[in-house]
């Protein structure tokens, strides 16, 4: 039977609706005698076409005639018409269209044949043909390759492979639908015979996507060469983050043997850190062999991670422990001209702001507190400042402070001289023996500032702090700063003679629950993203063995959640088990605990179903009105901040994101209105777009204060170490409008500060190498201080201010520095622009617009690339971001020539 009516390949893929014979007859009478006239101008043909139209039915004739002889003559014609015929782009090729309407009774005729060569040739043509129609439950065009497996589909052309790769991927889902587990045998060598094809053509994604629909996607790297795998590559790792686990894990895995196989060892170690594999990690580096400049490029990617690797080799151990980060920070600093220090009325500027009457200057104390903050993040790395480090004692600043305030103020020159050890531990050692308690607290503490993100041979924060003088203190905040200084100087190290320690103090009840609770987030930290069964352990006993309901409703309750919650970032389903268990812990805090746990474990993937499993939490009304019902809606603002967690790291998860929060803002309750801001912050970390940031002006001038404080704060988030002119105005506006409420005026003074960190060379935020790695000691440290803030009146605004320095371990300078193989500095010229995204386009596109050229050291914004303007060295790194080594281009004959 004919079909006339079947739609032509073009109107399937427009998705068009065809007709067919089951029509009824008065619908065909609708269309009356247009249908009629139409049809007669269509028949209107070249006297080529007609020719053509002519031959190929006489063909088609042949084939149903009972004469052997003729048939591969006539199937050779008919494949010469297809192969050499030429079409529009939006038009059917006119054989195919001329036999179209032949299409039903040659496939009967096929049904006819005998087995043998002709049948073979048959079915490759109606393959070919199987195009045209229409019927998706049919796949034509795959059922006759089938039955052709010795002829070559790419013969046909790039639209035939195309569709048949279509139908493969079709008929895949629907297998998979029917319950089979692994992809069908044909199907996949099928599919595999077309990989070279598409990598040939410059189609590397097609043929990617065509093994992602097969499960298949390991079974690729034999199929490149050195002109293919980058595009190819750069694809799949540009889409793990619309994948789900363990899909992710494959292709990650996949892009490394690739890397691996064409020796690219910066790329294959940036995805190795990725999987978190600190085994595949020291593979890669060791693969390096005797190329002493590599292994040095390898292991600055390595330590940005703070990835702990024991290297015996003195120079490599240099650049694995971060020795001389110091030291490259104060040369960028003394090229930029910023060695200068900076008061924090260098950063108010209050000649500016536009005060009316007595404000809250009167409340010193307060004052000089943000004061200490101020000056210590102003003036960051740079081991010199106008406040602390005078040489006069006993007019010192740390006794213009009172109480808790001495603690952080002394505190503060671990952050003034972060990364320098030796300098810094001078400096501190002044405090740690004087007989006020709350100054040497913040002498321990600032010890572990000071050794944060840096390592040496002599451990100096554990041989000091690891001391009945400190952590065997019986002051409780002695021994509580100087369980945080040990979190912080080892975060991410994963040292199992730390976790010795503090597991103890996390399991031993007699202990205050705030000694406990500093213990489970100093853990946390340490392991971060590892996963670490013994701490998890003991902090599960502690939240279960708990059961005291008032000891659980105390507010340092949150922090053994956290601490726990940590071990578990970016780990996915590792985290299933501990949720199980969390499940039979006491509410409030089981729940609470388990949506932290849930959103840490897919920080930074963008799963959507765990993001939607977050905004589901967040509608339910709770009644908090009742004492006793107090604490029962933390896990809400859990998982307002666990949306900002899961999606930070992929815009367009970010983008929906910010556009629930303004649902959440418009229609939350009160506990989740006053953690939104938070959430943005976070999810905007030293990124300030304006759209981000004005939307936080709004809420900073909300009526409920609680709202208004912690906007204030991301708002300094948000604009962090990026001195910001447009965000500095806005908070010298909120210091004149908040001139008579202290606490307010001290968050705003704390955000300025975090604005000018660094003096605009340093940031915070978590992703680094092209923003394609996700630091998690940089999320645990946000995480910590914002969690801190979901109760800012009782930790930030109350005696532990010092909570505000768990940001030390996500601050990190964003500079771009070149050395030479010597690791001496190597000035280049550099272009510096926005990142252009270039996955899947043709040719070699500019990956940077609207670029300036500049001589390193330079900073690089959020979003900013810089690639070298010329080919005269060779960078060891794939991405120009931090230190990168140079080496001399062999091939390099001079601009000139």
């Amino acid at each position: 039977m004919v079909k006339d009516e079947k739609a032509t390949a073009a109107d399937k893929g427009k998705g068009k609706a065809v007709d067919t014979p089951a029509k009824d007859a008065a619908a065909k009478d609708k269309k009356g005698d247009k249908k009629d006239k139409k049809d007669e101008a269509t028949e209107e043909l070249s006297e080529e076409d007609q020719q053509l139209k002519s031959d190929l039915e006489m063909l088609v004739q042949r084939l149903q005639e009972d004469k052997p002889e003729l048939y591969k003559p006539s199937l050779d014609q008919i494949r010469n018409f297809i192969r050499t015929s030429t079409s529009s782009m939006t038009a059917v090729p006119k054989p195919l269209k001329f036999l179209r309407p032949h299409y039903e009774a040659l496939t009967a005729l096929y049904e006819k044949w005998p087995a043998g060569e002709n049948k073979t040739e048959f079915a490759d043509i109606l393959s070919v043909l199987g195009m045209t129609y229409s019927d998706e439950d049919r796949l034509d065009s795959l059922k006759y390759r089938l039955l052709a497996p010795t002829s070559d589909p790419g013969a046909w052309g790039h639209e035939y492979v195309r569709h048949l790769a279509l139908e493969i991927g079709t008929d895949n889902a629907r297998r998979a639908k029917e319950g089979e587990a692994t992809p069908n045998k044909e199907l996949l060598n099928l599919a595999l015979s077309l990989v070279p094809f598409f990598l040939k053509h410059n189609a590397e994604a097609d043929a990617a996507d065509l093994l992602f629909e097969l499960d298949s996607i390991e079974l690729l790297p034999p199929y490149l060469d050195e002109n293919t795998y980058a595009r190819v590559c750069l694809y799949m790792v540009s889409i793990v983050p619309l994948l789900s686990f363990p899909e992710d894990v494959k292709t990650l895995k996949t892009a490394h043997t690739i890397y691996r196989t064409f020796n690219k060892l910066a790329q294959a170690i940036t995805l190795a850190i990725r999987l978190n594999d600190v085994e595949l990690i020291k593979d890669d580096f060791e693969a390096a062999g005797d190329d002493i400049a590599l292994k040095k490029q390898l292991a600055f990617l390595v330590a940005r991670q703070r990835v702990n690797i024991e290297c015996e080799d003195e120079e490599n151990a240099e650049c694995f422990n971060n020795t001389r980060l110091s030291e490259h920070f104060l040369a960028l600093a003394k090229e930029l001209n910023i060695l200068d220090p900076k008061t924090p009325e260098d950063i108010y500027k209050s000649h500016l702001e536009n005060t009316r009457g007595p404000g809250a200057s009167v409340d010193s104390a307060k004052q000089n507190l943000a004061n200490s903050f101020v000056n210590s993040f102003a003036n960051a790395g740079f081991t010199s400042d106008k406040l602390m480090l005078t040489d006069d004692d006993s007019n010192s600043w740390v006794y213009k402070n009172k109480d808790a305030g001495m603690l952080s103020a002394t505190a503060s020159i671990g952050m003034i001289h972060q990364w320098n050890v030796d300098e810094g531990l001078a400096a501190i050692d002044r405090f740690m023996n004087v007989s006020e308690n709350h100054i040497k607290a913040g002498a321990a503490l600032a010890v572990g500032m000071v050794n944060s993100g840096v390592r040496s041979e002599s451990d100096p924060a554990l041989a000091l702090l690891n001391d009945d003088q400190w952590l065997g203190s019986k002051v409780p905040s002695i021994r509580r700063s100087a369980i945080m200084g040990l979190g912080l100087a080892y975060a991410g190290s994963q040292r199992e003679d730390l976790r010795e320690l503090l597991v103890p103090i996390i399991v031993d009840f007699s202990f205050e629950l705030e000694i406990s609770a500093m213990a489970a987030i100093a853990l946390g930290l340490i392991f971060v993203g590892s996963g670490d069964g013994d701490s998890a352990e003991a902090m599960l006993s502690a939240i279960v063995g708990r059961d005291d309901a008032s000891q659980l409703k105390n507010k340092w309750s949150i922090f053994l959640s956290l601490g726990l919650a940590l071990l578990y970032v970016g780990r996915q389903e590792d985290a299933d088990a501990t949720l199980e268990v969390l499940k039979a812990a006491p509410e409030p805090i089981g729940t609470a605990t388990g949506v932290l746990v849930e959103a840490c474990s897919y920080a930074g993937t963008g799963n959507v179903v765990r993001y939607q499993s977050m905004l589901w939490h967040c509608n339910k009304h709770i009644d908090t009105s009742d004492d006793d019902q107090k604490g029962d809606d933390l896990y809400q603002s859990y998982a307002v901040l666990g949306m900002a967690i899961i999606s930070m790291g992929e815009d367009i998860g970010a983008e929906m994101a910010l556009r629930a929060f303004g649902h959440l803002m418009h229609y939350g309750e009160p506990n989740i209105r006053k953690t939104v801001p938070l959430a943005m912050g976070l999810l905007n970390a030293s990124n300030p777009q304006m759209k981000v940031y004005d939307t936080l002006s709004r809420y900073s001038h909300d009526n409920d204060i609680d709202v208004a404080i912690n906007a204030i704060f991301a708002m300094g988030l948000v604009g962090a170490g990026s001195n910001n002119a447009r965000l500095a105005q806005l908070l010298r506006q909120l210091a004149s409008y908040y001139h008579r409420d202290p606490n307010a005026l001290f968050m705003v003074r704390i955000a300025q500060g975090m604005l000018h960190m660094g003096k605009g060379t340093l940031n915070v935020n978590p992703f680094h190498t092209d923003r394609s790695v996700m630091s998690t000691v940089s999320v645990a440290s946000l995480l910590t201080v914002c969690v801190s803030l979901l109760d800012a009146r009782s930790f930030i605004l109350d005696a532990h201010h010092y909570l505000l320095y768990f940001i030390v371990p996500a601050m990190h300078p964003r500079f771009l520095i070149t050395l030479d193989e010597d690791m001496k500095p190597l000035p280049v010229s550099v272009r510096v622009g926005q990142a252009v995204d270039v996955v899947g386009q043709a040719g070699r596109p500019r990956t940077i617009t609207g670029w300036q050229t500049h001589n390193t050291p330079v900073l690089l914004s959020y979003g900013e690339r810089a690639e070298l303007e010329d080919e005269e060295y060779i960078a060891l790194s794939h991405t120009l971001e931090g230190l990168v080594v140079l080496k001399k281009n062999p091939k390099w004959q001079g601009k000139d020539n």
